[in-house]
């Protein structure tokens, strides 16, 4: 493990405010005591208390680069379990630029990304599972992710895992000694007993699994695609939902030639919404490249709004739209209610029967029905956040997978009378894939490429 001393810049270098200059390592209070001045001259920054902040100056020889605030923090009681030194600057990127190479200048060297938490992590003050959680904090772009990261990094998702694994190692831990010692330790009948207690962490396991598919689309947002005809109002639809002019909107049949994405939170949910050119038969290039985009897009949403135009009958371009829908999670859009309506939502029902709102782009109506109705479709109505383990990364939801099964293999060994050492042989493997989830038993290269995502000064 590196111990040399790294800084990074905390802050976006963007201008603000403030900004912050981290630095962590053995020799973070000798840096500092190389470039701080305090407004008198005589303050020595390394024999100051742990947890308290001065008043002073950033210099580089004699040049004075800024006027600064600096936060002492000293191992083990820091972010990295280091001596950690934080730097609040004016928050110029000139300036905390120039702070950065001070630091660098005087023995510290640049941080990679995530090394900060990566240190976290290795120095034991953080499980890998609450580590990823971190960044997922930064990214969150609801009040579901917010709150989700922010129980992981609690440690609710750990405590679980650390529950189930007990379970698993004090099974493994009795047939090891009952395989060792069996004059005193009998295993008659450990089989059904074995059984129910692998059947019921299954079950736990199972449900954490389920969690995801919810957990997943709350996090990173309903992957949503706008479909329907030329000039059935997809794009009209886009810029109601958006509250803003994204699409271009014309009489002219397919005006839309490629995909527009946009995302936006719905009331809580996050939609990746994808509109697409009018799906018909052309002999325009450029206007086939863009339907054929649109069927893939299709293949692919989880959440479908195939727009009618009420005002028009439905045709051919309809019918194949209709067929490729059949399996999917869809809500109809009866577009331009305002006007005489010659499509009805029965005679749409004959071909497709789904959830069928009547809208109009124009007098922007329906569209809280709509809202309504994609809150219903993916979580019941209720968007409440409880205290129940959400899985949101699809490592750890791999993990649970391949825990789950091993613990299915345990169970076939019972079933067909297998030896105990079996069972033995399919719960560790169960209860390592737990540990990978939390950090124990997992590759450097899986470590770096898991705090590659982050940024530098995290």
């Amino acid at each position: 493990m590196k111990t040399d001393t790294i800084a990074a810049i905390a802050t976006a270098m963007t201008v603000s405010g403030i900004g912050i200059v981290r630095i962590s390592g053995e020799e973070a209070f000798s840096v500092i005591d190389k470039i701080y001045r305090s407004k008198n001259g005589k303050k020595v920054l390394s024999e100051m208390d742990s947890h308290t902040i001065h008043y002073g100056y950033i210099m580089d020889e004699e040049d004075v680069i800024d006027e600064v605030m600096v936060l002492l923090m000293k191992a083990p009681n820091s972010y990295t379990r280091e001596d950690t030194i934080e730097i609040d600057c004016h928050g110029g990127v000139l300036v905390m630029k120039r702070i950065l190479e001070t630091v660098l200048k005087n023995g510290a060297r640049a941080a990679e990304p995530g090394e900060f938490t990566k240190r976290a992590f290795l120095n034991g003050r953080i499980d890998l599972s609450q580590a990823e959680s971190v960044i997922d904090i930064i990214q969150s772009k609801n009040d579901f992710a917010l709150k989700s990261s922010m129980s992981q990094l609690q440690g609710v998702l750990t405590k679980k895992i650390q529950e189930i694994r007990g379970e698993i190692i004090h099974e493994i831990a009795f047939i090891e000694s009952a395989l060792d010692d069996p004059e005193h330790i009998s295993i008659d009948g450990y089989g059904l007993e074995l059984e129910k207690i692998v059947s019921n962490i299954r079950n736990s396991i199972k449900k954490m699994i389920d969690s995801f598919e919810n957990g997943s689309i709350l996090k990173e947002g309903i992957n949503t695609v706008i479909v329907g005809k030329p000039n059935a109002g997809k794009s009209s639809l886009l810029n109601v939902l958006l509250r803003k002019e994204r699409a271009i909107v014309t009489d002219i049949a397919g005006t839309t030639r490629d995909v527009l994405e946009e995302q936006m939170n719905l009331n809580g949910i996050i939609l990746n919404i994808i509109d697409t050119a009018g799906i018909r038969d052309t002999t325009d290039v450029v206007e086939k490249i863009g339907v054929d985009k649109a069927k893939v897009y299709v293949e692919n949403a989880d959440l479908i709004i195939y727009v009618v135009d009420s005002s028009t009958k439905l045709d051919e371009n309809d019918q194949e739209i209709i067929g490729m829908l059949l399996d999917k999670k869809v809500i109809v859009l009866l577009n331009k209610s305002d006007l005489s309506p010659v499509t009805t939502d029965e005679e749409v029902k004959l071909y497709l029967n789904k959830k069928i709102i009547s809208v109009s782009t124009i007098e922007n109506t329906g569209i809280d029905e709509l809202e309504e109705e994609i809150k219903e479709m993916f979580f019941h109505g209720n968007l409440a956040f409880n205290d129940e383990v959400y899985i949101t990364n699809i490592r750890h939801r791999n993990a649970l997978q391949n825990s789950y099964e091993s613990l299915g293999m345990v169970l076939r060994s019972i079933e067909d009378g297998m030896p105990e050492d079996f069972y033995s042989i399919d719960l560790m493997s169960a209860y390592e894939e737990l540990g990978s989830i939390i950090g124990e038993s997992v590759e450097d290269d899986l470590v770096n490429e898991i705090f590659s995502k982050f940024c530098m000064g995290k």
